[in-house]
């Protein structure tokens, strides 16, 4: 269940780029052949499914899993039917499920890796209310499932990824493979945890101005927009720090609030968008006696040291206090 967001955000990658992987340019990584749908090369899709059926019967070995999309509840369906489905089963000719797939794929898999918030969590489509009983993908194989490699799902949250977060984790993941690297060390949420270890606010250049209480008050302003609806302080992501492709963008660096995207609880959690986070007022309250003090004093050192030595002139006599004791 996709918007296939996460695979067009991808392509955007550059440190490295799927085709630098793909090449064998990168030193150290074994051989990486990538099989995606929008690579398929007959209508029906059956040419493109050939190594996804030989992988399900064991003949395809090792094999990287990477999952994009919600993985929806198939059990809460009575009767026929179904939620969403990839090609189709060659002794019924009935759709596949996608949770049929991944019975048959993960288990088998030598790691498996969830693409975005909507694979890692269940995102949008697993948000309250929602008819499907969609989830993240360590939710439906649980928590406690590992790879044929020992490591978990390896979750790498994002709506959509960052590119770089995501090709960076899965060289790490194929390094790890080719012997030539540890696991990825991972936090309680499965994430890459040199990733995500830190928090929006953390990276973002507009922290300074939270510390001396300075707020935007709309869209179009500079400073830090927690009063706007920015949810940077408490949300673990890199991505103002690293920028979005080239190391430019970012949503907070681009004048866009932080909506939470990479966390477990997205999106309920973070609802409504663009109100004050419900912290947002109690912490701008108590930092604001703090923050206009620092202001004030750091306005006053701005303007000592804003100016040039008075010894810097065109006149006659030296004043920049030089000793004449030291001439030869």
């Amino acid at each position: 269940m996709s918007c296939d967001g996460d695979t067009v955000s991808l392509t955007a990658a550059g440190q490295p780029s799927i085709e630098d992987v793909v090449l064998g340019l990168i030193p150290g990584l074994p051989k990486v052949n990538l099989v995606n749908k929008v690579l398929s090369p007959s209508l029906g899709g059956e040419d493109f499914l050939a190594p996804y059926r030989k992988a399900a019967r064991g003949e395809l070995e090792p094999f990287i899993l990477v999952i994009e999309g919600s993985i929806p509840n198939q059990n809460i369906i009575e009767g026929d039917g179904y939620w969403t489905s990839f090609g189709n089963d060659p002794a019924t000719g009935e759709p596949q499920t996608l949770n049929s797939w991944i019975d048959q794929l993960a288990p088998r898999a030598w790691a498996v890796v969830a693409a975005g918030t909507c694979a890692t969590f269940g995102g949008i489509h697993a948000m309250a209310g929602n008819p499907t009983g969609c989830m993240g993908l360590a939710d439906y194989l649980g928590w406690e499932f590992k790879a044929r490699s020992g490591l978990p799902v390896v979750n790498v949250p994002g709506c959509p990824i960052q590119p770089e977060n995501f090709m960076e984790t899965l060289v790490w993941v194929l390094q790890h493979a080719a012997g030539t690297a540890p696991p990825p060390p991972l936090d309680h949420m499965l994430r890459p945890q040199w990733l995500f270890g830190k928090t929006v606010h953390e990276g973002c250049d507009r922290a300074a101005y939270y510390e001396q209480a300075d707020f935007a008050k709309d869209y179009n302003s500079p400073k830090c927009q927690v009063k706007v609806g920015c949810w940077g302080p408490v949300v673990n992501c890199n991505v103002p720090k690293r920028g979005w492709m080239s190391g430019i963008g970012g949503c907070p660096n681009v004048g866009g609030i932080c909506i939470g995207c990479t966390m477990p609880s997205f999106p309920d959690a973070f609802m409504p968008f663009m109100d004050e986070p419900p912290g947002g007022t109690l912490s701008s309250m108590v930092i604001k006696p703090y923050g206009a003090v620092i202001r004030r004093l750091r306005g006053i050192t701005n303007d000592m040291v804003n100016h040039e030595p008075r010894w810097r002139h065109n006149k006659q006599k030296l004043t920049s206090g030089y000793d004449p004791h030291w001439r030869a």
